[in-house]
């Protein structure tokens, strides 16, 4: 098993996003997070692996909880609300913190989430400066654009994070043993009719 973090500052829809993969609903009554934990099977390349996914606090105030879980977090959603320029900066700062942290910026598997695209004639923030500053030779991670709300993207979201594990840290998906019938034994049928 691996812990997958979703992070970002507050109101960005990190629980949201959450409980739309596992459950697929949506709220709209934001509730500020302390931390959640959740264990899924993700389904990828045919396999089925175990995954802890934290949901950390965004709010300042419980930065301490956030910090804990970048400590221990094995790969990073990081997200910002595309009609939030201070979610971006504080994202842009997250990540930084992330890599200070844990010393292994180019070991660290980790997806940028633009999310709340529901709302985009409200955007604050264009897609052209999150991909310059994503495909920068610094940053080099992946953009993908969601919606809690709608649940665009919200599943490709989670299978972008499982191929970044398997590009960049492929020894985290051997951790999880994955759950198929390849790997299962065979059982042999001893039975003799007389």
């Amino acid at each position: 098993m691996f812990r997958l973090c979703v992070v970002g500052s507050g109101g960005v829809g990190k629980s949201s996003l959450t409980i739309r993969y596992l459950k697929n609903e949506f709220t709209e009554y934001y509730d500020p997070t302390l931390e959640e934990t959740y264990r899924k099977e993700i389904e990828y390349n045919g396999k089925l692996y175990d995954v802890e996914i934290v949901d950390t606090a965004g709010q300042e105030e419980f930065s301490s909880f956030r910090d804990s879980s970048v400590a221990t977090g094995d790969a990073f959603l990081v997200l910002f609300a595309i009609n939030s320029t201070s979610s971006w900066h504080e994202l842009k700062d997250l990540r930084s913190k992330i890599i200070q942290d844990r010393q292994l910026s180019s070991t660290i598997p980790m997806v940028l989430v633009a999310n709340k695209l529901d709302l985009d004639g409200e955007r604050e923030v264009t897609k052209d400066e999150v991909l310059e500053y994503c495909n920068s030779a610094e940053v080099n991670i992946p953009l993908i654009e969601t919606s809690a709300k709608t649940g665009l993207n919200v599943e490709e979201s989670f299978q972008l994070m499982m191929q970044q594990i398997q590009r960049i840290q492929p020894a985290l998906l051997e951790r999880t043993v994955p759950k198929n019938h390849a790997n299962k034994p065979q059982k042999k049928d001893n039975c003799v009719l007389l």
